[in-house]
């Protein structure tokens, strides 16, 4: 069952995931370009005279037609956002002044130039740290802490988008995959 699908424009550039059930509305007014995935799923609506029920079938990957509107209004950078799963997938659950692995619950946004210092809350200017090392560093500059173990960096569109999906189909990953910089700790 499609819960998401991954709404591109025309030339193929993510730029959100809808509901499967929003998705119907591009294709019953026309504006599914292209689509792709071997798995779909049929919606039915109402029956015509004839006696035949309408039915419409999506596919989890859908182009839609007169889309660059939207991925045009789109911010070049994506948010970081206030919840840190992001982050955290992004540094693949690993603190970035020990080197150890967490789970959700111990680990923590940490500024790099500390937000007292004037640092703000960008993908460049946060990392994943546990809780221990976090309030260790308080509001320590990096040099007068521990050194980074690991460089921050903007995701681009299509990592970004592996890392907000919740139930990612393996076509759509395959999909967003082919599209990640060698850069990405998600290719790791």
């Amino acid at each position: 069952m499609i819960a998401h699908v991954l709404a591109l424009d025309i030339a193929g550039n993510p730029f959100g995931w809808i509901a499967a059930q929003d998705a119907v509305i591009y294709y019953a007014t026309g504006k599914v370009a292209w689509e792709l995935g071997g798995i779909s799923m049929v919606f039915r609506g109402g029956y015509q005279r004839s006696g035949l029920q309408s039915r419409i079938t999506v596919k989890p990957i859908i182009a839609i037609v007169g889309s660059e509107h939207m991925t045009r209004k789109l911010r070049r950078e994506l948010p970081l956002g206030n919840q840190n799963y992001l982050l955290f997938k992004r540094d693949r659950y690993t603190c970035a002044y020990c080197g150890n692995h967490f789970g959700y619950r111990e680990l923590s946004r940490d500024h790099i130039l500390p937000r007292v210092r004037g640092g703000k809350d960008t993908w460049m200017n946060c990392v994943t740290a546990c809780r221990r090392c976090n309030q260790e560093k308080g509001d320590k500059l990096v040099e007068h802490f521990r050194p980074l173990l690991y460089v921050p960096y903007v995701p681009c569109r299509a990592e970004h988008y592996l890392l907000s999906g919740r139930n990612v189909l393996a076509d759509q990953h395959d999909y967003l995959a082919a599209q990640l910089p060698k850069h990405s700790r998600l290719l790791c």
